[in-house]
């Protein structure tokens, strides 16, 4: 059963631990905070056990991944295991003492409004589901840290689960491919590429301005004293202009529900053109060939009444039938439930709620959580829909992660409980009333860059500028901290201070053309 082999797997505070995930599942509303868990009834130690649990400590991650994936799991219609991964951040702004932070892309509200914040970003892996539905099965979770390379740990994270997938009897020989859905910020024929090996399909997203190659039609034998090496590129296929796609290879259409018609089109055998940087940077020899169907997404209408745009799939197979060009774009749309699992994660379930120091507690803590919305997933067909009175009557499998986690409450009296009961203690004497600390916790700053492949310069541009003006120096009035704040300043160009998460000042110099042309003229007429 699950929860004993989770509590096997915390080798230090079991007991703590387990007895705060189980506060998580049945404490009322949303979760948020760690000390007030002990009011709940399940939690039977101080309020100060769960910080004190999460600092010192354990879990053993390796074993608990395999606990996941021995569990069952949801399949698709055609049967396969339908995987999805993505990243998704534990945002710490102005937590100064935090180690290993990075700045993560948060998406604003209006266009252009994106920002990036400091904190811990996660690579999460869980499988899809059927159907509509907000349900997914969380299998693995690595938090970046810095340096790390995103494309390469996704790809080592994959491996893992499929092997631990087949290790698990969920595939075997002559079943589907496992299918994995990703979003257009990863590189699919990279992933492709990597996971070559493995019984796995990839889907991904690509932007609407890639330009992809055919394959090269087949040339006359060479004439003898022919110069230059034969084409490996045919000719370009490019997602913005209509003029270069040609027929497709596969065309339907159908009607669905909530986007009205959809007209799918495939093209077949397209590749993209690799070159010797980023991830192909440590690569040797010739570059390979990836090729791929290329499927292109037409709906009428968005349930949102937004102006629908066409959605570009790049699917590493080839040659595909029309059902299985429905059956792909059926899979990607299944691939936003993840963001429904982040959701719960953090507004329900108090993901980013603790303020913890250390990424190694927030690793734990994430641990937990997982192991809790599992359970969820596992008891949903065992609880009763303590629904509210304006809330419409619900099926068993149809229930919310949310509303299964009402009633799960009534079951811990039937499960087994391997937390040993709580031995009486006095707490610690603590630092003296009035005396300070002389021991201050440590500040880190933010890393900027999260893949030690940064892109080379392009010849010809100067690292240093060519600007021979000093730079602005601030006047001795500060004020408080916050994203962006002005000052004044003493020099004549017009400047930004950016107060930086880290306490260091970056100084963003904004010259204005109108306030220099008004200078000159002001200059001339005092001549």
């Amino acid at each position: 059963m699950l929860r004993q082999e989770f509590y096997r797997c915390l080798p230090r505070r079991a007991d703590a631990l387990f007895e705060l995930t189980d506060a998580v599942l049945c404490a009322e509303g949303p979760v948020r905070s760690v000390a007030e868990l002990s009011l709940v009834g399940e939690h039977r130690r101080g309020h100060g056990s769960g910080y004190a649990a999460l600092a010192r400590g354990s879990v053993d991650a390796d074993r608990l991944r395999t606990a996941l994936a021995s569990v069952s799991l949801p399949r698709a219609a055609d049967g396969r295991l339908v995987l999805a991964v993505d990243v998704t951040c534990w945002l710490r702004p102005e937590a100064h003492t935090c180690s290993q932070r990075i700045l993560c892309h948060t998406y604003g509200r209006g266009k252009d409004q994106h920002i990036m914040v400091p904190g811990w970003p996660y690579s999460v892996v869980v499988a899809l589901e059927t159907g509509r539905g907000s349900w997914t099965a969380p299998l693995d979770v690595v938090r970046l840290a810095p340096g790390d390379n995103a494309a390469s740990v996704t790809a080592r994270q994959i491996r893992g689960v499929v092997g631990r997938l087949i290790a698990a009897g969920h595939w075997s020989s002559g079943d589907p491919d496992i299918l994995l859905v990703a979003d257009a910020g990863y590189d699919g024929p990279r992933l492709a590429h990597v996971l070559g090996d493995l019984p796995i399909t990839v889907l991904v997203r690509m932007r609407s301005d890639r330009v992809l190659h055919r394959p090269v039609r087949p040339q006359p034998p060479a004439m003898p004293r022919t110069r230059g090496r034969p084409r490996r590129h045919g000719g370009e296929f490019v997602f913005g202009d209509p003029d270069t796609w040609g027929e497709p290879d596969v065309l339907t259409e159908t009607t669905t529900r909530l986007y009205g018609p959809a007209l799918i089109r495939a093209w077949d055998r397209l590749h993209p053109r690799l070159t010797h940087r980023i991830a192909w940077a440590g690569h040797d020899g010739a570059l390979p060939i990836i090729e791929g169907t290329v499927i292109r997404l037409q709906v009428e209408r968005l349930p949102s009444g937004a102006i629908p745009k066409p959605m570009w799939l790049w699917h590493s197979g080839t040659s595909l039938t029309p059902a299985e060009v429905d059956l792909a774009w059926q899979a990607f749309l299944r691939c936003f439930d993840i963001e429904d699992t982040f959701r719960m994660l953090k507004q329900t379930l108090g993901w980013t709620t603790p303020k913890l120091r250390s990424p190694q507690a927030a690793d734990r803590w994430t641990w937990l959580l997982i192991t809790a919305y599992t359970q969820l997933r596992l008891a949903r067909d065992h609880t009763a829909d303590l629904r509210r009175p304006w809330e419409k009557p619900q099926a068993a499998q149809r229930l919310t992660p949310a509303r299964v986690r009402r009633g799960f409450r009534n079951l811990p009296p039937q499960l087994a409980c391997p937390a040993r009961v709580p031995k009486s203690s006095r707490p610690g004497p603590g630092r003296p009333a009035g005396q300070p600390n002389h021991q201050p916790a440590p500040r880190h700053d933010v890393h900027t860059i999260t893949s030690p492949n940064a892109q080379k310069l392009k010849r010809g541009n100067k690292t240093k500028p060519n600007n021979p003006r000093p730079r602005p120096v601030l006047s001795s009035s500060i004020r408080s901290p916050g994203l962006v704040t002005s000052t004044r300043i003493r020099s004549k160009p017009a400047a930004v201070m950016v107060q930086s998460m880290t306490g260091t000042n970056l100084f963003v110099v904004a010259r204005s053309r109108r306030r220099t042309a008004a200078r000159r003229r002001s200059w001339l007429l005092r001549m």
